[in-house]
């Protein structure tokens, strides 16, 4: 049933209809109208997936998680092979993406090299600089006209 491919750690507490819906899930392949009528449920089968929105996405998760050892294995069968495998590259792209779901992919390394050059640039000394009354023009009185 659905309790395999759900967390066991959840707070909410699911009906007997839920969890055969969620079971059925997994047992239909994913058709989801098909899992609410053999659970019990007629009418608008929207509103039971609405409603166990979370519930299915961790079964979805899970389901995944446990074809990850398959995907691992074709993608080895894949590369050892010295006969052709028909639909090689697509089952490689299945392969490949179910791990990268699941948290298993390939790592990006960035590597950062700096070099810094050393030393020290030394500024010029500074020098002051006199004022004297003759050397600017007083502005103040036009800025009140």
């Amino acid at each position: 049933m659905a309790t395999n491919y759900l967390a066991e750690t959840k707070d909410r507490q699911l009906t007997e209809k839920q969890e055969a819906f969620l079971g059925h899930l997994v047992e239909t392949g994913g058709d989801f109208k098909k899992s609410a009528e053999l659970a019990g449920y007629s009418g608008n089968h929207y509103q039971v997936l609405q409603s166990l929105k979370e519930e299915v996405v961790d079964v979805a998760t899970n389901v995944l998680a446990r074809e990850a050892p398959k995907a691992a294995f074709k993608i080895i069968e894949v590369m050892k092979s010295d006969k052709p495998i028909s639909q090689a590259n697509y089952k490689l792209q299945a392969a490949q993406t179910i791990l990268d779901r699941v948290g298993v992919s390939k790592s990006d390394r960035l590597e950062v090299n700096h070099n810094a050059g050393g030393g020290i640039f030394i500024l010029p000394e500074k020098k002051a600089i006199e004022i004297t009354e003759g050397d600017y023009e007083d502005v103040s009185e036009d800025i009140s006209d």
